[in-house]
């Protein structure tokens, strides 16, 4: 059988994620990979979710943490995440909240939700390269979410019917952002919003790494920005993506949509038509940590991430040639190189593999027009900072050479 005949049309647009298949480089021991942008598995709580699993069979709570349950996700967990929506100016219920496996998933159903083949997302340049991956397979049109210029509503508008559909929502990671480490400023935020409201369009605000600040003062969600103005969450047209990937452990795969009640219904329906709902048990030792030790690990995730970030912008001040620039993240796992025009991530990437030993993500994936040749993202969270500053020496070494 000829299954390329028969495949949809969609599938043309669906690619292997680069990062994906970087991550398999992590089990060659000579290695120093700044590629996955993964926590350190050497943090996560390991002896409290032993506790919580085994508190779910002590206490006789396995039938429930077995069964089939509600697709909204699980009540006492979706509590504990409507307090701290609240504590960040997002006051909300549980009716505001569904549970996903993962916030992949959760983009994944907004693709779905908003995008029609041919409608327009907007999207930074460079931009979380999951997201492009989730919003491809419902093909639509990408252009550049500029919010600090003056490119006006209209054009946006304009450009996307000349691709033969609408512009229907604004997506950005505000905190941090992968790939680029960079925090949109509070007037940036509110331009999002003006430039939402002018063309009538939902904002997807994608959090995954809001907690995870280092230095400087926090700034409000767009989502709080909004109900400032708005008065309440079910007036709002900003969607708020939470994760506990990056906080507590990536491999129970649970996540969070926070919206407006008439979103979430929508999401519902998604969720009840792809997997039922997320995983009881995961759900719910999730709970029983979050509400026993979240602000304690964070502090410790802060502590130890702060550390490497430092031991990277310093590595990268002390070995990297002229001509090569980065940003100075104040929190996440990211940082952003911008290297000479005339060189070109992925095969710098090849070079270092052979001759260095240092892995990392070129920049051009993260680019919904495929630009950006000569950047590269690299992630501190998995290296120590001994191996950091030997890393970020041997690609000195690298791009001194040319």
């Amino acid at each position: 059988m000829l299954w390329d005949q028969v495949f949809a049309s969609r599938i043309s647009r669906m690619k292997a994620s680069e990062i994906r298949e970087l991550l398999k480089l992590l089990d060659q021991p000579d290695i120093i990979s700044f590629a996955g942008g993964i926590p350190d598995p050497d943090l996560f709580p390991t002896a409290a979710f032993k506790a919580a699993y085994a508190d779910i069979f002590d206490t006789g709570a396995q039938a429930e943490a077995l069964q089939y349950s509600v697709s909204e996700g699980y009540a006492p967990l979706r509590q504990w995440i409507a307090a701290q929506m609240a504590k960040l100016g997002v006051p909300c219920d549980i009716d505001n909240i569904l549970i996903t496996s993962g916030s992949q998933q959760g983009l994944d159903y907004l693709g779905k939700l908003f995008l029609s083949p041919g409608d327009t997302a907007l999207v930074g340049w460079p931009t979380y390269l999951g997201a492009l991956g989730a919003f491809n397979a419902y093909e639509p049109h990408y252009d550049r979410l500029t919010p600090n210029s003056n490119r006006a509503p209209q054009d946006y508008a304009d450009t996307a019917t000349a691709h033969g559909g609408q512009v229907k929502f604004a997506y950005m990671s505000v905190d941090f952002a992968n790939p680029t480490g960079e925090t949109l400023a509070r007037d940036g935020r509110q331009n999002i919003l003006d430039l939402a409201a002018a063309l009538d369009i939902a904002v997807i605000e994608d959090a995954a790494y809001q907690a995870l600040r280092y230095d400087g003062d926090a700034i409000p969600p767009i989502l709080a920005l909004e109900i400032a103005r708005t008065g309440s969450i079910d007036a709002c047209r900003t969607i708020y993506c939470g994760s506990f990937s990056k906080t507590l452990a990536p491999g129970l795969r649970v996540g969070w949509v926070c919206a407006a009640k008439p979103v979430i219904s929508q999401l519902v329906l998604m969720k009840q038509a792809a997997d039922l709902h997320s995983s009881t048990i995961n759900q719910m030792a999730i709970a029983t940590v979050a509400t026993t030790i979240f602000d304690d690990h964070v502090t410790r995730l802060r502590n130890t991430y702060r550390a490497r970030r430092d031991a990277m912008l310093q590595a990268l001040a002390t070995y990297m040639p002229a001509g090569v620039t980065w940003t100075k993240p104040q929190g996440g796992m990211f940082v952003w190189l911008t290297l000479p025009t005339h060189m070109d991530g992925a095969a710098l990437l090849a070079k270092s593999l052979d001759t260095q030993r240092v892995a990392f993500v070129p920049g051009r994936a993260f680019h919904a027009d495929g630009s950006g040749g000569n950047t590269l993202r690299l992630s501190f969270s998995l290296a120590d900072e001994a191996m950091i500053d030997q890393g970020i020496k041997r690609l000195g070494v690298l791009l001194s050479a040319g």
